[in-house]
This record gives structure tokens, C-alpha cells and sequence, in this order.
């Protein structure tokens, strides 16, 4: 079917994409693995193409372009490489900290973190989640007192993506001493605050070069200021910026299930068994017939639901249906490509190995799939209450 989200603007930048990918990303993979981390150059150099910071207004030296598409032709070119972990840490920057930043932020919080994040100077991170509170941030324990012009922060944060590279972290803590979601606020705790230091860089079943750490605060000192938005409405602000953080995880699923898909269709008939080639027997076949047609019928939701991403018009409980939907289905997808692979898709140096060990999380963070479907479910009451 014909695709008709994208006009001739993003096709164009898509090229320009592409270019960089490359450029700086295909020669670097591997080595990013290997090392367990996505050095700081590649940062720079997306600033100054305008792959990162797309949306920062361009008061702050940014793209001043909100449109979504933008981001979701970024996700498409990564996936194509393989690159689940720069989309991880990318899509952090773009679709989750400058958002908070550009609709929370004073003007001098603007001006302090929006223009660096532009160029890929600055890289930012969110604190959730944490030993013992993950989905359920009414069990944050992580407090922050006031004493004064500072914010005293104790706690601990963990599987905090962009952990061990970000320059400032936006810490979810508790403000009041009462164990509810009224409680939270957002704060924003700058690299060299005495008091806050990382702990390992955690080493996961997937993502390698995507930087992953704990996070510690021992009566960590930061200023009055940098409270993001108001204080006590920390959860609400959160509420209202998951559709946005939970489409772009839906997009990046489907991506790397399209991406993997397209090889392996390519794989199915150049590999030869049995004289022929194995997609041309029946089961390959009605495999691959199935697996077009999930991601024809999820790519029609997807681009409905950028739509109305764009037009302000997505609510939660549609994010969350994409959100796990899309990602329940990259994991079947590419289990079922490797199926196809035989013997050769449990070997890394093919792309369906990496993306099968890359994609295990997606069902999990952003929101676990129980927890989308909570989060239906009980829309789905309310309006039969009503």
C-alpha cells in the first residue's frame, strides 16, 4: 500500500539522513558495541546536520520543526543499520528531555540546556525508576527538601538511559513527605553537583552501546531554580508527555521490524535448500504473507496515530495501544524472522541476531505491555461507567 504520511519535505531530509547514517553511524557500530558506549562525537556531528534538536525553537538555535515525522524518519534510518541503541539514546533526547525542558523550562533553563542539546553538546537524561519503584512511581523514594535557595536530594535511580553520557539529569523526587503521586516533583541535577554520582553502567541483555547506569544522591545541593515546572505536580507533568515518549517507542518497534523483515525476505530467497530457494516453500511463504500483513495493518494505526500526535489530538490510552502493540509485535516478528534464518540467524553478524537481543526491552520500559493494557482497560471502564 502506498505510504502517504511523508511529504516531499521529509523525503528530502530523509536523503540527508541517510547520509549521515552513512557517514557516522554504519562505521561506528560494532565499535559502539564493543565498547559499551556511543561516544560524544556522533553528537555533535547530528547537531550540526540536524538529526538531533530538530525541535528546539530556533530562539534557542534549534530546528524550530515540531512535526514528529522528522523523528519517526530518524528512527526509520537507524533501524535499517541496526542501530537500536543510537535510536534509544537519540530518541531520549529528542522525544522525552528537550519536550520537558521547552514546555516546563523558564526562559533561563531555556537558555541554559535548549541550545547545547541542539548541537550535541549537551545531552540530557530522565530519573524514574528505581530499585524499588518502576511503573509504580507513587513508590519514588527519592526525596528532595528544601533548605533554603537549594534542593537537598537523597535516593537512588536506576537503569537510567544516557546515565554515564548526560550532563544533567532531570530527577523524579519526592517533595512531600506523603507516599502519593501529589507529592513528586521534577528537578534538575547538572553533572558536578557535589553529592550525585553514577554507579555501573549496567550490563544488559541488549542495547550494548546505549549507556545505561545507576544513579546516586547523597544530600546532593542543587539551586531553587532548577525545579522544573511546578512543584508537587511532577506526576501530572509526566502524564501529560508519556503519549509522546511511548509513540516514539512504538515507531522505533515497527522501524526495526520493518528493517528486519526486508532483509530477511531478501535472505529467504537467496538461501538455497532443498534446490530451491526456501522462501519459495509454502510455510516460508505464508510466514512472510503473515508478517506483511501485521505490519501493513500496524503501520496504518501508527500513521493515524502520528497524525494525531501532530495535531495535539493523541490520548494516552491510543499511545499506549500503539505502544504495545508495536513492540509485542517487533518481538514477534523478528523471532520469526531468525526462525527463518535457520542456524545463521543465531549468529550476531546477522542483523536479525542484534535486533533480537535489542528488542526484548521494548515491551518493558516506556511502560510494560500489563501496564498499557491497564491503562486501556480502565479507559474502557470509565466510559461504560459514564
Amino acid at each position: 500500500m502506498e505510504r502517504l504520511l511523508f511529504t516531499a519535505d521529509h523525503d528530502a531530509y530523509r536523503e540527508l539522513v541517510k547520509e549521515f547514517v552513512t557517514r557516522e553511524v554504519e562505521p561506528n557500530l560494532q565499535r559502539w558495541d564493543d565498547e559499551h558506549l556511543i561516544d560524544r562525537a556522533v553528537w555533535r556531528a547530528a547537531g550540526k546536520q540536524g538529526v538531533i534538536g530538530l525541535s528546539v525553537p530556533e530562539e534557542y538555535n534549534g530546528g524550530g520543526q515540531p512535526d514528529y515525522r522528522y523523528q519517526s524518519v530518524v528512527m526509520e534510518e537507524f533501524a535499517k543499520v541496526g542501530a537500536a541503541s543510537l535510536i534509544s539514546s537519540f530518541s531520549l533526547q529528542d522525544n522525552i528531555v528537550i519536550p520537558y525542558i521547552n514546555d516546563l523550562g523558564t526562559d533561563d533553563q531555556k537558555r541554559r540546556w535548549l541550545p547545547g542539546m541542539a548541537t550535541g553538546e549537551l545531552i540530557g537524561a530522565i530519573a524514574m525508576t528505581e530499585p524499588g519503584a518502576g511503573s509504580d512511581l507513587q513508590g519514588v523514594r527519592t526525596t528532595a527538601m528544601r533548605d533554603g535557595d537549594e534542593w537537598v536530594i537523597n535516593g537512588q535511580k536506576t537503569f537510567i538511559t544516557s546515565g554515564i553520557n548526560a550532563d544533567f539529569v532531570i530527577v523524579v523526587a519526592r517533595t512531600e513527605t506523603e507516599a502519593s503521586a501529589q507529592g513528586l516533583s521534577l528537578i534538575v541535577v547538572e553533572t558536578g553537583t557535589p553529592g550525585f554520582t553514577r554507579g555501573r553502567k549496567l550490563d544488559k541483555v541488549g542495547l550494548h552501546a546505549q549507556d545505561t547506569a545507576e544513579l546516586f544522591f547523597d544530600f546532593a545541593r542543587v539551586p531553587a531554580g532548577n525545579l522544573l515546572g511546578e512543584e508537587g505536580r511532577g506526576f501530572v507533568h509526566l502524564m501529560e508527555r508519556l503519549p509522546l515518549e511511548r509513540m516514539s517507542i512504538a515507531t522505533s518497534a515497527l522501524a526495526s521490524a520493518e528493517a528486519i523483515f526486508t532483509e530477511t525476505k531478501r535472505y529467504c530467497f537467496e538461501r538455497k535448500a532443498f534446490g530451491r530457494a526456501i522462501g519459495d516453500f509454502q510455510n516460508s511463504r505464508f510466514v512472510l504473507a503473515e508478517i506483511a500483513t501485521e505490519l501493513d495493518v500496524t503501520r496504518a494505526y501508527h500513521d493515524a496515530a502520528v497524525v494525531a500526535l501532530n495535531n495535539g489530538e493523541l490520548t494516552g490510552t491510543d499511545a499506549a495501544k500503539a505502544k504495545w502493540w508495536a513492540t509485542e509485535l517487533q518481538k514477534r516478528v523478528i523471532d520469526r524472522c531468525l526462525q527463518l534464518h535457520g542456524g545463521y540467524g543465531y549468529v550476531l553478524e546477522y542483523p536479525v541476531a542484534k535486533a533480537f537481543v535489542d528488542s526484548r526491552i521494548q515491551t518493558i520500559y516506556g511502560g510494560t505491555t500489563e501496564i498499557m493494557k491497564e491503562i486501556i482497560g480502565r479507559d474502557l471502564a470509565r466510559s461504560e461507567h459514564n
